[in-house]
């Protein structure tokens, strides 16, 4: 089993969209998803500095439509071979797309208002995040609750990233959980977490237009690393995901159940392969990054087929 993956951050350094451009059917594609999105995303993926990419508004659907150009171009020279998909944070936005879930449209204007409202709910507190690499994990999680701070993403391979006011997270470095090594990250609030419910009401009003199709792929969820057959479950869990814990690790342990034998990460691919390599030894596993890449993930799925 092949699966796809859809990250929620990655190699999105500026002008990273570029190559990607140079395929046929991309540029267009591209303008559709802007306009769906509501963000210029070719000048964000080929002109604009690092500063304005990080901007969450920008950076949420510049990540999804990254990852569906990639997806689509694999597919463009494959039937993919690809039978499974998730996506981290963010991601599941694609992941859901890439499963027939959603149409990339819905995806791209969903995401729009996702990173939207986002942005406004981290505006109303001074919140961050921070990566917390190694450690005991109980250990970790009891200095978090000290600190009213959130276990926002359990990404598996000794790494949480906490979330919080940015008091608690300068008191999380200077006073580290022992073994640990506290590395704050460039994010504009505390996602995954309380300080986001604002913005899961704006999302789940938008998911309410939708009529969500029962994936065509296995797909599995943040939430609690599942497999979820219905489309409109999908889509509720991924709207109610903006406000709760992330649970990769969960996801890598049901991969592993279910017999994985390779993994493709999508653009701005190398997070999510770098996770696995510690914590899903031995899977093969390719990083889409670049055009330049997608041979190595046909020669990955000609291999299955062998």
């Amino acid at each position: 089993m092949i699966i796809g993956l859809f990250p929620g951050q990655g190699s999105q350094t500026p002008g990273f969209l570029s190559p990607w451009l140079e395929l046929d059917g991309i540029a267009e594609r591209l303008a559709a998803y802007s306009d769906a999105a509501e963000v210029d995303l070719r000048a964000a993926g080929t002109e604009w500095d690092a500063d304005a990419i990080r901007d969450t508004k920008v950076a949420q659907p510049l990540i999804v439509a990254a990852s569906l150009l990639s997806w689509h171009a694999l597919v463009a020279r494959t039937d993919t071979g690809v039978t499974g998909v998730a996506g981290h944070s963010v991601g599941e936005i694609a992941a859901l797309a890439a499963s027939g879930v959603l149409t990339d449209d819905e995806a791209l204007r969903l995401v729009g208002i996702r990173g939207r409202a986002m942005a406004d709910a981290a505006a109303q507190a001074e919140t961050g995040m921070s990566a917390v690499l190694g450690g005991d994990e109980e250990a970790v999680l009891a200095r978090l609750a000290e600190l009213d701070l959130t276990p926002a993403n359990y990404n598996g391979g000794g790494q949480i990233v906490a979330a919080g006011a940015l008091g608690a997270l300068a008191a999380l470095s200077a006073e580290a959980p022992r073994a640990t090594r506290v590395i704050p990250l460039q994010v504009a609030g505390a996602f995954h977490t309380r300080y986001m419910r604002p913005a899961v009401d704006v999302l789940a009003e938008a998911a309410r237009a939708l009529t969500p199709n029962d994936p065509a792929l296995t797909l599995w969820s943040n939430s609690d690393g599942a497999q979820v057959a219905d489309g409109t479950r999908a889509l509720d869990l991924l709207v109610g995901q903006v406000a709760s814990p992330v649970r990769w690790d969960l996801n890598m342990a049901a991969f592993t159940a279910a017999g994985v034998t390779g993994l493709i990460e999508f653009a701005p691919a190398g997070t999510l392969t770098g996770l696995a390599k510690r914590a899903l030894r031995g899977i093969p596993a390719v990083a889409v990054k670049t055009p330049d890449d997608l041979d190595a993930a046909v020669a990955l799925l000609n291999e299955e087929k062998a």
